[in-house]
């Protein structure tokens, strides 16, 4: 007789555990060659980085059977007070946590540290599930909008002011959750609209900006001359725009620290310090672009064996992969991550509960922004601005706030077909 499935694992979605367990593995593969000392060549050696790392997989394995076997309604019920918690754990990080590479954003325990700004990401997620499914909200309506954005933004801003501003700028995609949820796409080109604008003002300068934008203008004003509100509106865009031309400046100068307007100079090929702020993703480019088609094969990469590259087990690994496993290695790698994403969204889609829906899009934007923003650091395309790659980064905080995070959506699809 057929021995019945226990109910725990019945309607889990092992599809995406199948994801997560794949790029746990490559991640802790990818540590140990980066990482691989030859005096201590055990992988599950804890004086080692690797071993370390293997202690945290064992932990997030704890964590997200933990997590399987809590009631789903804790999440729904307790949403606002883990919340208000990891607002205020941000705030006292401020002021008692460590700073490690001029961050101030680690909180020591001992001799264990801790990163919460990795954990808001998670309370925010469930914040605005909890918000915008228990109110029904219509976020086309401007009043419905203003609380999801500062529920976004709050976190956001504390997490800066510890000058973190990676992790701030992750923040930036649960607008994806506001956009599925009814906000205008509008809104989203808004955004990519100002940060262009940014990136060409500080390119070509602001005169030449505010040039450019009155010829967009007087051509767009010749076509639509005879409608009269149209042009108010216009006119009106046009100063807008030139006044924050005129801010970009301002804003470059004073809100950037001194490492990160340097960056931003080289990228746009405005400074050059190939010893400095070019030296990172230029041993990451000779790394990934030595690898291949095939790459030089597991722990036979130069680049990594000899350390050229800093931070390579952590904002980095994706160089390693990309030398040691080459395109098709890397081509894989990502894949694995654009399938993640797709599965998250579908997985969403299915939902009967508007909770679940709304964090499932809130988890798929969190892993998203890390994954663009980490692998554009990697290969030139953003400036470096230290932001894990999910699952495959060293570390425990990002580790457990990734799984946390993709477990607690797990739980929630597999009680899917117990809701109403």
């Amino acid at each position: 007789m057929k021995r019945e499935q226990p109910r725990l694992f019945a309607n889990i979605d092992w599809i995406l555990v199948g994801i997560y367990f794949a790029l746990v593995l490559i991640g802790w593969m990818n540590i140990y060659a980066s990482g691989l000392n030859d005096a201590h060549p055990l992988i599950y050696d804890t004086t080692q980085r690797y071993g370390k790392q293997m202690l945290w997989i064992l932990a997030a394995f704890a964590i997200a059977l933990m997590i399987l076997l809590i009631d789903s309604k804790l999440f729904t019920t307790f949403a606002y007070p883990i919340y208000v918690v990891g607002i205020l754990v941000l705030i006292f990080t401020i002021f008692a946590g460590t700073e490690v590479s001029g961050s101030k954003s680690w909180l020591s325990l001992g001799s264990f540290r801790i990163q919460p700004a990795e954990f808001t990401k998670i309370t925010t997620a469930l914040v605005l599930a909890k918000y915008m499914s228990t109110l029904n909200i219509n976020v086309k309506e401007l009043h419905n909008k203003i609380i999801p954005i500062i529920l976004m933004v709050l976190p956001a801003v504390i997490i800066r002011l510890q000058k973190e501003t990676g992790s701030a700028l992750v923040y930036g995609g649960f607008l994806l959750v506001l956009y599925r949820e009814g906000l205008s796409g509008n809104y989203l080109l808004l955004g990519i609209g100002v940060v262009l604008l940014f990136i060409l003002t500080l390119l070509f300068g602001k005169f030449i900006m505010i040039t450019i934008l009155f010829i967009i203008a007087l051509a767009l004003f010749l076509l639509i001359q005879k409608r009269r509100k149209n042009i108010i509106s216009l006119i009106g865009l046009f100063l807008l725009t030139s006044i924050f031309a005129f801010s970009v400046d301002y804003s470059f100068e004073h809100f950037l620290e001194a490492h990160q307007k340097t960056r931003i100079n080289v990228l746009l090929g405005k400074e050059t310090d190939p010893k400095g702020a070019e030296y990172n993703v230029d041993q990451s480019k000779i790394a990934i672009g030595s690898g291949g088609f095939f790459g030089k094969g597991f722990l036979n990469g130069t680049q990594t064996k000899y350390k050229f590259v800093p931070a390579q087990d952590t904002d980095f690994i994706f160089c390693t992969v990309g030398e040691e496993w080459g395109f098709l290695g890397s081509s894989v790698l990502i894949g694995l991550y654009i399938l993640l994403l797709t599965r998250i969204v579908r997985v969403a889609e299915r939902q009967r509960s508007p909770f679940a829906r709304i964090y499932g899009y809130g988890v798929a934007s969190v892993f998203f922004m890390n994954f663009a923003i980490n692998i554009a650091m990697t290969i030139g395309l953003a400036p470096v601005i230290g932001i894990p790659l999910p699952f495959l980064s060293y570390g425990g905080s990002s580790l457990w706030a990734f799984t946390i995070l993709l477990f607690i959506f797990i739980k929630q699809d597999s009680n899917r077909l117990l809701l109403i």
